[in-house]
């Protein structure tokens, strides 16, 4: 199943609220392999129609439900510096500066970013919450986000530590020109579904002008799912 497939029927899964010119999360789902393990890769976007509209952070991540048995701050497989380069659930980190060589790590790692490119000079950064909420399985820590799970404390956030750069700008690449990117997040193929709410804060990209904030929620389906609503896809493109 090809990849345009999976994104015409992942629109339909997608929820959101507008607020201003922020029209909602679009969720990608790409099928995909590593090291002997059968993956699925969601890149997460922020969609805006003003021409200039400018991410400054995300925060307040949050579980708002999932399928029966599954753990949503669990299961995410990272490939990235903090593992040596291995697929790993026991170890990584949510840093997109950390993620790696661009073919062999960055396609199979989770991370979080502002916009930008996931390299060394992303300067997407963790804001404290991350070190917040408890201790234990998905708790907080000193560990930051230098960390495979997410804390469960419905307070994570990462924002833009120099926004003069416009990294979080649309249209500013490899932003589209009505999206930014904000987080990829990579399971198992057998996982059940999982529904998160995630707020905004952006304004124009000129400095000083009104910030805005909004909330949306945004679903990464099962792969199962992602099956029937690509071929759900393809009939409406043969009907027409």
């Amino acid at each position: 199943m090809n990849n345009s497939m999976m994104s015409a029927g992942l629109g339909l899964a997608v929820s959101g609220v507008a607020s201003a010119t922020f029209t909602g999360y679009t969720v990608v789902a790409t099928n995909t392999a590593n090291s002997g393990q059968n993956l699925v890769r969601y890149e997460v976007f922020a969609n805006f129609n003003g021409a200039t509209d400018t991410v400054l952070n995300a925060f307040n991540l949050c579980s708002t439900s999932a399928s029966w048995g599954e753990d949503a701050y669990g299961g995410f497989w990272h490939k990235d510096n903090e593992t040596g380069g291995v697929l790993s659930q026991q170890y990584g980190t949510w840093a997109p500066q950390l993620t790696g060589s661009a073919t062999a790590n960055r396609p199979f790692d989770s991370f979080l970013t502002i916009g930008g490119n996931p390299t060394g000079t992303n300067t997407t950064n963790a804001d404290p919450s991350w070190n917040t909420g408890g201790s234990g399985i998905h708790g907080g820590g000193p560990e930051g986000w230098s960390r495979p799970d997410l804390p469960s404390n419905c307070q994570l956030g990462w924002f833009n530590s120099s926004p003069p750069n416009l990294q979080g700008r649309v249209g500013v690449a490899p932003n589209t020109a009505t999206t930014v990117k904000l987080a990829q997040f990579v399971l198992s193929q057998g996982h059940g579904w999982r529904t998160y709410s995630l707020n905004l804060g952006y304004n124009s990209g000129v400095a000083g002008s009104t910030v805005r904030f909004a909330q949306a929620t945004f679903t990464l389906p099962a792969p199962g799912a992602i099956a029937i609503l690509g071929l759900a896809g393809l009939t409406g493109r043969r009907r027409r």
